[in-house]
């Protein structure tokens, strides 16, 4: 197996070599056969290196790649002229047409959360929207007529739409087998009310999965008042951007907000918080969001060639840092001591139990 290994900036060079170690770990203690690690460079060192964030040698050697991991990002502190519309990651979504975010928020056992009962899936259209960088074929979708003026186009489509909600019905039917949609339709009738509709026609296809509709300020709402009331939320790019941060934090940290990016062929894993430049180098940031994000990404592989042994290391990692937090084992973030390179210690020792 062949996956790609992005770095990126801040301190995605320690978690990413901190999930790297702990997915061997997982695949050995599975009987899968070892990763092939295909190392490529983005963010400052490739402007360094290459000059360009996102270098074309980097693009092509993920077109020979079904699946990588990718490190946080910090286009906001690169030189100006390397500072596009469209940043590295999303650059990278929209090359490879990776239009479902998929995006788990669970409380641990053993971590103070603000909702201990919330488990859920925030299925975010990653396509189009009102992310003025990737809803557009070119330029990024956002205009200014005046110096006092700005505009944004946000686009909705329905065959984005479907896509979307077929994945949002595939997750939960393996959950739970609810769904709600979070729409504006109140306000954006257009573009909310085609998003909803769309949603509500797919839902027939799946008769045994319960389905209602939410606006997205009372799904906020519902979020801290009741989490574990939601199992699967499927909505467009930004309001499911902002919900899984919030449903992120309510879990204990975004240090856990793990997520996936993929299309049906390929699959992108990518923590959901940013690039913590304060805290590079220093050993300390939490490295769990990302090895989340590559047990979702392992998860992917082994449901789409049926391979068991990738799926259990999957499973492994899940369990592994449900037991390390379980001991009473955290990163700072979380109220913890625990360095870096300590915690992923002891989720690779817990990846070998059963």
């Amino acid at each position: 197996m062949r996956l790609g290994l992005i770095e990126g900036d801040g301190i995605g060079p320690e978690v990413v070599r901190a999930t790297r170690v702990v997915v061997d770990e997982a695949l050995a203690a599975a009987g899968a056969p070892a990763v092939e690690w295909v190392e490529l460079p983005m963010g400052h060192r490739a402007i360094e290196e290459f000059g360009a964030a996102l270098p074309e040698h980097t693009l092509r050697g993920l077109e020979e790649l079904d699946a990588w991991i990718l490190g946080p990002h910090d286009n906001a502190s690169y030189p100006a002229e390397h500072r596009g519309a469209v940043a590295p990651g999303g650059a990278i979504r929209k090359q490879f047409g990776l239009f479902a975010n998929i995006r788990p928020a669970r409380a641990f056992p053993g971590v103070r959360s603000a909702a201990p009962d919330i488990d859920l899936v925030i299925v975010r259209e990653n396509s189009e929207g009102f992310y003025a960088d990737r809803n557009m074929f070119a330029g990024s979708g956002e205009f200014q007529p005046t110096r006092d003026m700005a505009m944004a186009v946000g686009v909705v489509t329905r065959r984005a739409c479907e896509l979307i909600a077929h994945e949002a019905f595939r997750v939960a039917s393996a959950r739970r087998k609810r769904v709600t949609i979070v729409h504006k339709a109140n306000v954006l009738p257009m573009t909310m009310g085609l998003f909803r509709d769309v949603c509500h026609e797919v839902a027939r296809a799946y008769p045994g999965v319960e389905v209602d509709d939410e606006h997205v300020d009372a799904a906020a709402a519902h979020l801290v008042r009741a989490a574990g009331d939601f199992d699967v939320l499927v909505t467009e790019n930004l309001f499911g951007d902002i919900l899984s941060d919030l449903a992120g934090e309510l879990s204990g940290s975004l240090g856990m907000a793990a997520s996936l990016n993929c299309s049906a062929t390929r699959a992108m894993a990518q923590a959901v918080h940013g690039a913590a430049p304060t805290l590079a180098g220093h050993n300390r940031a939490n490295p769990v969001a990302l090895q989340l994000s590559a047990a979702m990404l392992l998860r992917w592989l082994g449901t789409r060639d049926a391979d068991g042994a990738v799926s259990d290391a999957a499973d492994r990692i899940e369990r592994a840092v449900a037991a390390t937090f379980a001991a009473g084992i955290a990163t700072a973030d979380l109220g913890g001591q625990a360095s870096t390179a300590e915690f992923t210690e002891q989720v690779c020792a817990r990846v070998h139990r059963r």
